[in-house]
């Protein structure tokens, strides 16, 4: 498994989404957003999402060089379109949209609709949580077959629809940045076993019949494939139908049902966000004091384990975001070998890509 230095990666990525089309700006914005899963320790929605990006580019499911368009504004309340454009660009376009209003009017509720996949959730809401704000997010996923299935049924009937929280950091504490699948584990972390050649996480998949598996493989049988659970059972699945009804009937986008599905198949994402300003409702020094002693007396819970004290969301991405940027950022054969397939297929080589990654011989 190759391990390469995150701005090299960096580079690579951007080579291959501008040879896909995108301006320069572009290609940048997509790659700094996808090394910075893989850094954040996301490898699910990292740079191995690219062969899916070109593949989505060349049978016209992605558009490049795609921005929002506004299609209802009525102050803090805004609907936009992402015009199938990189998630990566139409999504920090939202957030921008969004921050600016809740500053104007104290609160802001952002519908994002038609975007091509939106990536780690999470970024957008570190974005609203690096300008001072609380956000809230729901995503739901449309436009190719269905994953997950809901609590006691036996066969997929929606996506993985994150949900992510995020508060502002204090003088004390860093925002924290909740952001989680509603399936067991996200589609992406099942791609990169199959492609490790391990098996999936226990309790994480059944087959096609119903029944537990830990294969990722079964995820990609044709003509009908197994299905990613819901985490936490019944609650797990509550959020999922909660995140796939308010992120497509209040955005004007579409839930996961087979009359919604393209041909050639693409990720699209809705997205509805809702951002606050806390200093309109208490003062900065309130809303800070209140944050630092909640996670003092959380983390201050004796560890089952002396090894792995208590964490708060956020912690485990900020230390393998330290961690990765000295160390360089892991990437198995198959998925490198299939980011390079990518890269050929829009014009460039594989020497070229190993060149800038560094993996040259």
């Amino acid at each position: 498994m190759p391990t390469i230095d995150h701005a090299r990666l960096t580079d690579a990525i951007a080579a291959i989404v501008a040879a896909g089309g995108s301006e320069a700006a572009e290609a940048r914005t997509v790659a700094d957003n996808l090394v910075g899963a893989n850094l954040a320790g996301h490898d699910s929605h990292g740079v191995g999402m690219i062969p899916a990006y070109i593949e989505n580019r060349v049978t016209g499911g992605l558009v490049a060089n795609a921005h929002v368009s506004v299609e209802v504004d009525n102050g803090a309340v805004v609907v936009l379109d992402g015009n199938s454009g990189y998630g990566q660009v139409v999504g920090q376009e939202a957030m921008d949209i969004g921050i600016e209003r809740a500053r104007e009017f104290g609160a802001a509720v952002i519908g994002l609709r038609n975007a091509h996949h939106i990536g780690r959730i999470g970024q957008w809401g570190e974005q609203c949580a690096a300008a001072g704000l609380v956000s809230m997010h729901h995503v739901n996923v449309m436009g190719h077959k269905a994953i997950v299935a809901p609590y006691r049924g036996t066969d997929a009937r929606y996506v993985t629809n994150p949900y992510c929280a995020t508060l502002p950091g204090t003088d004390n504490n860093p925002p924290t940045v909740l952001d989680f699948a509603t399936s067991m584990v996200a589609m992406g972390k099942i791609r990169v076993a199959r492609n490790k050649g391990e098996p999936a996480p226990e309790g994480a998949l059944m087959d096609s019949k119903g029944q537990p598996s830990r294969d990722p493989n079964i995820m990609y049988e044709e003509p009908i494939a197994g299905a990613l659970q819901p985490f936490g059972a019944h609650k797990g699945y509550g959020l999922a139908l909660m995140n796939e009804i308010l992120a497509s009937a209040m955005t004007g986008g579409l839930g996961c049902r087979p009359e919604t599905k393209y041909d050639p198949p693409k990720i699209i994402n809705n997205m509805l966000s809702i951002i606050i300003d806390p200093m309109k409702l208490v003062s900065r020094q309130f809303f800070n004091s209140e944050v630092d002693a909640t996670i003092a007396h959380v983390k201050a819970s004796p560890a089952a384990d002396p090894a792995k004290p208590v964490l708060v969301p956020g912690d485990p991405e900020r230390a393998s975001r330290s961690a990765r940027t000295t160390q360089g950022v892991p990437v198995d054969d198959e998925t490198w070998r299939e980011i390079t397939a990518a890269g050929v297929s829009v014009g460039l080589t594989d020497a070229e890509l190993n060149k800038i990654a560094g993996l040259a011989a």
